[in-house]
């Protein structure tokens, strides 16, 4: 990377974060809008920003505690574009070696200036110099003497989540899960079967360029790298493939979906655990809380090319009496904390409190009551989070077996080897940043048992 070429997509990010760390707006977002209204750059310039702007947000309170170990005015009292100039820049001092750390303080200094602190240009030099001269002697808490402070520190991370999670998982799992979120993403893909097999799906990738690796959960699934806009890819423009977590793909892979089966997915948008259903049911119900939300799952079933699926704006919370009984597999895929998925929206984690955590689990209970009705005598109810906090994991599966006349069904038939433990054989997986190479995930499988024999039970 040359001084040259970082010069337009340093203030592009800056701008970015402006948004994101300064604003309500969420990082993922902010990232496929900049992307795409920036597609005249060069696929180098692209990934730079993609990269810069990534890192900075998922480590921004690390970088926080650097620069204010080197700056007489404390991080939270900057302006915010100071700040903010200040944070990506520590991150390409520390992070990206490719980068001359002059060119990194030339360029802040300039941007100071080029937007009204011209006053503040000698500061922002000052810091930054003396942060490059001294970099590799910061002292971080101690590990041993204080936990809570080394996980908040190193990986940037708010104290109460950390302790949140020091109260559920032993430290060892709770440090591979952070570490896990700061590392850049591979994309991952479904293929659509319907369409093509996962080894022509392959040969399409390959000929227009793009690594493609294997992943060692399912065979229709793939990690790709080594190209530049997805949308522009031909494969994927055809619906060759969707973009989908193997995570999230295990949601319809222990369903065991028939080609007879009626499929409700109460909270489905952007659609891909209902456009996975498809490949295998006779007709599938998408629905979601808003009409911005069905159009994304209709945008992907014409580019996918379906034809058996169907959406419906409707509030997950509220009865639907023209499914109730009517579904062999009801899938709920529940608004959550997200705290599996910090690798791709690493905002989450600064905008989430404790109440808001609270409130989600009562939320999901009134969806969970909700869509059970919907499933038929002996049918199935899937349901998954993408998140390792147990109280909206493990406490509603604990939750659904006291309440609702459904009792858990073991996964094991449906899954690789390597998945199978005694947790999957009494209905439930969690998977783990860290442990597993998925998102961190949550998948809990019911059956729709008698009405006597519930009564029996209880």
């Amino acid at each position: 990377m040359t001084d040259q070429a970082g010069k337009m997509e340093r203030e592009i990010v800056l701008d970015m974060l402006l948004e994101v760390i300064e604003g309500d707006e969420y990082s993922h977002r902010v990232l496929n809008r900049t992307l795409k209204m920036n597609q005249n750059l060069d696929k180098q310039q692209r990934a730079f920003i993609s990269r810069l702007f990534q890192g900075t947000v998922k480590s921004y309170l690390k970088l926080d505690y650097i620069i204010n170990q080197f700056s007489k005015v404390p991080v939270k009292r900057m302006k915010p574009l100071i700040r903010n100039l200040l944070r990506l820049s520590v991150y390409q001092l520390q992070s990206m070696d490719q980068v001359p750390a002059s060119a990194v303080c030339n360029e802040a200094v300039k941007i100071a200036k080029k937007r009204g602190f011209s006053g503040l240009s000698g500061f922002v030099n000052g810091v930054l110099r003396s942060i490059n001269r001294s970099l590799d002697q910061v002292e971080y808490p101690d590990q041993a003497d204080n936990p809570t402070k080394y996980l908040e520190v190193v990986y940037s991370f708010p104290k109460w989540l950390v302790e949140e999670l020091l109260k559920q998982y032993e430290f060892s799992q709770v440090q591979g899960m952070l570490k896990a979120s700061l590392k850049e993403n591979e994309l991952t893909i479904r293929c659509n079967r319907k369409k093509v097999s996962p080894q022509q799906l392959r040969q399409l990738l390959l000929m227009e360029g793009v690594t493609v690796h294997e992943n060692e959960y399912l065979d229709y699934a793939f990690k790709i790298t080594d190209f530049d806009y997805l949308e522009k890819l031909a494969s994927f423009q055809d619906g060759s493939f969707t973009v989908q977590d193997v995570s999230s793909m295990l949601v319809c892979q222990v369903a065991g979906i028939k080609n007879t089966d009626f499929v409700v997915d109460v909270c489905a948008a952007p659609g891909g655990k209902a456009l996975h259903a498809a490949e295998s049911a006779n007709r599938v119900s998408a629905r979601d809380l808003t009409a911005y939300k069905t159009k994304l799952i209709e945008d992907n079933i014409r580019r996918m090319g379906f034809d058996n699926v169907e959406t419906k704006v409707w509030d997950a919370t509220l009865p639907d009496e023209s499914v109730t009984g009517k579904a062999d597999v009801v899938i709920c895929d529940l608004p959550c904390s997200g705290l599996g998925v910090l690798g791709k929206k690493s905002d989450i984690k600064y905008k989430l409190n404790e109440s808001q955590l609270k409130e989600l689990v009562g939320l999901q209970r009134s969806i969970l009551e909700t869509a059970q009705n919907y499933v038929k005598e002996d049918g199935v109810l899937i349901f998954s989070t993408c998140t390792v906090n147990k109280e909206e994991n493990q406490g509603n599966r604990e939750w659904i077996m006291e309440s609702l006349k459904l009792r858990p069904e073991s996964l094991d038939d449906y899954l690789p080897d390597k998945l199978c433990s005694e947790t999957t054989k009494e209905g439930y997986l969690q998977l783990i940043p860290g442990i597993h190479d998925t998102d961190g995930f949550f998948i809990s499988k019911f059956r729709k048992i008698k009405l006597e024999a519930w009564q029996i039970r209880h």
